[in-house]
């Protein structure tokens, strides 16, 4: 059975910090690109990291960059999302996504709410 369980979610004052993770079992984690995705109400999902399959290789959507680091531990089974500066915008649900060729599994997310 495959399993994405994101976790870390919570209220943040703006310019606060967070860390996601997402734990994967099921598949074979080191073999899948890894994405982070982010909903706010009333918004279409957007893309907000991916990393390679080792880690080599990274991709920030414009309005996070410089603030957020993706990162993964293949020996855990578990991608990161270290989250700096937060902004009231940076609001949403956050999912992580594990991708191959023809292949896609989806975390039920966890919510970020960052307000004073």
């Amino acid at each position: 059975q495959v399993l994405l369980v994101e976790s870390g979610g919570g209220l943040v004052q703006p310019g606060g910090s967070l860390r996601l993770s997402c734990a994967a079992s099921g598949f074979t984690f080191s073999s899948y690109g890894m994405r982070w995705y982010r909903q706010a109400p009333g918004k279409e999902r957007e893309l907000v990291a991916l990393i390679s399959t080792t880690g080599a290789m990274t991709h920030y959507a414009d309005s996070v960059k410089g603030r957020f680091t993706i990162s993964r531990d293949n020996l855990k089974n578990t991608m990161y999302l270290q989250m700096n500066s937060l902004k009231p915008e940076d609001t949403a649900m956050y999912y992580c996504n594990a991708y191959t060729i023809g292949v896609d599994y989806w975390g039920q997310g966890t919510q970020v709410t960052v307000s004073s």
